[in-house]
């Protein structure tokens, strides 16, 4: 009997997501429904797409598919009602994520010089450097966490670098405050609506002493990019500052940190491929496409339909919301053999865990980058990855992320 004959799964619920995505279920829908009529308890509704060619089709058509914030923005909440964050606050203006071409695509070209192959290149070495800094306080043969240990601050001081940001602030308070700006559904990351407002304080200060800072003392970094750019010939104001920072710190640490992650507990499941890897470091170059395939951090996108149109033989209405999802088409078994199996070998494939079209990740080579040189030294020492207990989940239907990782390294 199928899936939708039984009940209604409802994927936007997020405790759908606490022990484990459900790749069964998605699997299913997909080969039942493909575009999949999702009721909401507090909305319209939604269209979940959960097959590649459909999400490769709707994320080439801005015009016809939007994200623009005045039509709901880019989460599955609207919003221009409950805010970048869904926290409800007004003070945070639109981040480019959630702006249609032409605008979008001057933000990106603007922020394109700061992610180019020649920019990354020379920030290598120092991640290279933080990176062997980091593991070199991981005690081998014993007990660690690794999300604390690598997964978190690996990406997280990389963005102190890109930002220039004040020796004051460490990857601890950035690990917390990105950790409540996608969390709304997890009581560990919204312990409250005081602590939120609390978390926001703390950003909004940050970020107003950049604003100004960066306009008074123009530097090579992101965030003097940001302050000082100009949108259809006039100059951003602060509330759009504020956006864009929470969009690119978001956004530069879940994939590479969740990524991380992931794979080492495949690398723990599956330890022929670590030793594959191990034997043959060159498969480096394109298992990194493999990592983020198969754990599909980002696990959505939303869209919303500016006309009446059709997709995947379902009737789209204007207005409906229109929800990729990345986890479902990055196992679809149409272009993936054996999808669910993790596999370094795959080569140079074309996922979908960096989104596509217009919106594809910005950051996606810092991201694959640092992926290789965390599993580059790594496979300098250790032989093999041990995970001692089931990694805490977020709560969310969002962001497919760990809390922790336990785990013991054996050396070499």
């Amino acid at each position: 009997m199928s899936v939708t004959a039984l009940a209604q799964p409802d994927l936007k619920n997020p405790d759908l997501y606490v022990h484990a995505v459900p790749h069964e279920l998605f699997a299913q829908l997909r080969r039942e429904e493909g575009v999949y009529w999702n009721p909401e308890s507090d909305g319209p509704g939604f269209w979940a797409v959960l097959r590649y060619a459909d999400i490769v089709e709707v994320s080439r058509q801005p015009a016809l598919f939007s994200s623009a914030h005045e039509m709901g923005g880019h989460r599955i909440f609207n919003e221009n009602e409950v805010g970048l964050t869904g926290a409800g606050e007004s003070a945070i203006g639109i981040p480019f994520i959630s702006i249609d071409p032409p605008v979008h695509t001057q933000y990106r070209k603007l922020m394109m010089p700061a992610v180019s192959p020649g920019r990354l290149a020379g920030i290598e070495e120092r991640i290279t450097q933080r990176c062997r800094l980091l593991l070199d306080q991981i005690p081998l043969g014993e007990d660690v966490d690794m999300v604390r240990a690598l997964s978190a601050p690996l990406p997280l001081l990389t963005l102190c670098e890109l930002f220039d940001l004040p020796p004051d602030i460490g990857w601890h308070d950035l690990y917390d405050w990105t950790n409540a700006f996608v969390g709304e559904d997890d009581p560990d990351f919204r312990q409250s609506p005081e602590a939120m407002a609390q978390v926001l304080t703390s950003f909004f200060a940050l970020a107003q002493h950049l604003f100004d800072e960066r306009r008074r003392n123009p530097g090579p970094d992101l965030a003097t990019l940001l302050a000082n750019a100009e949108i259809n010939g006039e100059p951003v104001q602060f509330p759009e500052f504020l956006g864009n920072m929470i969009l690119a710190f978001v956004g530069a640490n879940e994939t590479t940190r969740n990524s991380l992650s992931h794979t080492m507990v495949n690398f723990a499941a599956r330890p022929e491929q670590w030793e594959q890897l191990r034997a043959t470091p060159d498969l480096l170059k394109t298992a990194v496409r493999e990592m983020v395939r198969h754990a599909s951090p980002v696990m959505h996108m939303r869209r919303t339909a500016t006309q009446d149109t059709e997709l995947g033989g379902k009737r789209i209405a204007k207005r409906d919301k229109v929800v990729m999802w990345y986890t479902a088409a990055n196992r679809d078994e149409t272009v993936f053999a054996d999808p669910d199996s993790f596999d370094i070998t795959r080569g140079n494939i074309q996922h979908l865990g960096f989104g596509s079209g217009q919106h594809v990740c910005v950051g996606s080579r810092l991201a694959e980058m640092q992926l290789r040189v965390a599993f580059h030294l790594l496979a300098e020492r250790v032989k093999s990855f041990e995970l001692l207990s089931p990694p805490r989940r977020f709560r969310s239907n969002f962001i497919n992320g760990l809390k922790n990782l336990d785990m013991k390294l054996q050396p070499l």
